[in-house]
């Protein structure tokens, strides 16, 4: 044959490939609301950047009438292209191809790639959309699915591995999505859960649904499996590549610049405003953070799950920070088992890949009450210290109101190796606040005097002038500075960029042996 038959042939096979399942399951697909495999990597990388691997690969299956039955891909479209100019490696599931089962050809595509984003330092994306492992296979579809965990466990903390569930993540295969660092769902179209509806009702004789047992809004919120949870595909996609502004490329990488146009020296008047005079009263601490950030852009992780703790990423002249903010607004900004679960985690992906740490607190203490001590929030809370007090990154706190008890020592405190600590005048820091500490101090005095109301407010003036202040712990040291909250733009900024050759490191030893 002619060079020219042979390329016409080529074509051929490379317009086969592209049409997956084929055309019908294409547009079975888009009715569903779905985008095709190759759609969302149009949406999710850079223009024409897309180098494919292996798209004439099929699977080998002799059983059930398979051998029949091949696609050109073996349902799983794999290869590398760019996000901003920046290199990413990435898998999308083809819904149409065998419903994205996983086999064993299916399972080598995406173990090759997952070996060559970890060889070149890349982040790896998987945009998930499978029904699982492709039965027929048996267990060597199951032996697949093993060596792709494995490859998630060595890439954890060498490069970002970003999963986009986009469809059905069901049994096994929900177990790689968990192990990497964010994972992004659909409203509507994106189920995970490890036992569908019927087993669980079968088993537990409980009714439900698949959005109700394990929907994006489930997992966002309630789980906090998912960390994003988006109300369509593109937009979804859109938001992994705004994730990319923030993240570097490999735990050796330096994270991205952001832009310069925003002052250094900014000094917003509104900032004098936000907190309350009664120290009682919730305020909303994203208005701190917006007025503090570059540009007020922030970019939130886990907005849904655990709101009585903030966390995401911004840039802070420039520099990419990782945010952790108690939120007064919500249960007044207390410290419990699933935020402490969801600050450990982000601290610790910040510390993994050089991203500083900036906290902004306000905690009154941790949670109390029996489901919270049951629940075992000692050993969830300790996540949480380990986590901060484990991290090298330059980490830089302010106190914008209270600091109590354990929890001040908890959320980056000077003590677990806080690089910077500043405090806005109103703080108090003390053991726990006034009115309860003036209750067990002067229970007696309060329970004689004639008026007990007038004789506890005296005396929580007086506990309030003498320990619920930042100047006792400023004049320990454990308090850096003192400042006026106009301020805290350019002195965060000027302490990130002091710390910018931070070194620090700990022991050698194998890992530490984090509460889980």
């Amino acid at each position: 044959m002619s060079i020219q038959d042979e390329l016409a042939r080529l074509e051929e096979l490379r317009r086969q490939a592209e049409l997956g399942g084929g055309a019908d399951r294409l547009e079975a697909q888009h009715a569903r609301g779905k985008l095709s495999a190759r759609e969302r990597l149009d949406l999710l990388l850079d223009d024409g950047s897309l180098v494919e691997f292996d798209r004439f690969v099929t699977h080998r299956s002799t059983d059930f009438g398979l051998g029949d039955q091949k696609f050109l891909g073996d349902g799983v479209v794999t290869g590398y292209g760019t996000i901003h100019g920046r290199l990413v490696y990435v898998f999308s599931q083809d819904f149409t191809v065998f419903g994205g089962s996983l086999s064993e050809a299916h399972a080598e595509k995406i173990v090759k790639l997952q070996e060559m984003a970890l060889k070149n330092g890349a982040p790896l994306i998987g945009l998930n959309d499978s029904g699982g492992a492709r039965i027929q296979e048996g267990v060597v579809s199951l032996g697949g699915y093993a060596d792709i965990f494995l490859r998630n466990t060595l890439a954890s903390g060498v490069i970002p591995q970003i999963s986009v569930v986009l469809g059905p993540c069901a049994g096994g295969a929900v177990y790689s999505p968990a192990i990497t660092d964010f994972v992004y769902m659909v409203r509507g179209t994106s189920y995970m859960f490890v036992t569908g509806p019927d087993v669980v009702k079968t088993v537990t004789h409980e009714d439900i649904d698949m959005e109700g047992l394990g929907g994006a809004d489930v997992h966002a919120s309630k789980s906090g499996v998912a960390h994003f949870a988006s109300d369509s595909e593109p937009d979804c996609l859109a938001s992994v590549r705004e994730l990319f502004r923030y993240i570097p490329q490999n735990n050796r990488a330096i994270p991205p610049v952001g832009g310069n146009a925003d002052p250094h020296d900014r000094q917003d008047e509104v900032l004098l405003e936000i907190i309350p005079d009664n120290p009682n009263h919730p305020y909303d601490m994203h208005d701190v953070i917006r007025h503090v950030v570059d540009e007020g852009d922030f970019y939130e992780v886990h907005a849904q799950f655990a709101a009585n703790l903030i966390v995401g990423f911004a840039h802070l002249g420039g520099h990419s920070i990782g945010v952790v903010a108690n939120q007064p607004a919500v249960l007044a900004g207390v410290l419990d088992i699933d935020s402490s679960d969801k600050g450990a985690r982000f601290v610790r992906f910040c510390d993994a890949f050089n991203i500083p740490l900036v906290v902004f607190e306000d905690v009154p203490g941790f949670l109390p009450g029996v489901a919270q001590e049951h629940g075992g929030i000692i050993r969830h809370g300790a996540k949480l210290l380990y986590a901060f007090a484990e991290a090298t990154v330059p980490k830089v706190t302010v106190i914008t109101r209270k600091a109590y008890g354990g929890a001040y020592d908890v959320m980056n405190s000077k003590h677990i190796r806080g690089d910077v600590n500043l405090a806005w005048p109103q703080a108090e820091i003390a053991v726990m606040g006034p009115k309860g500490a003036v209750e067990i101090l002067f229970r007696k005095e309060i329970a004689a005097s004639d008026d007990p109301k007038a004789a506890t407010d005296e005396r929580i003036a007086e506990y309030r002038a003498k320990f619920a202040n930042p100047y006792i712990a400023a004049a320990r040291g454990y308090v850096d500075d003192v400042i006026d909250p106009r301020q805290t733009r350019p002195r965060l900024i000027s302490a990130l960029d002091m710390l910018r050759d931070k070194r620090d490191r700990n022991p050698t030893r194998k890992h530490g042996n984090i509460p889980l």
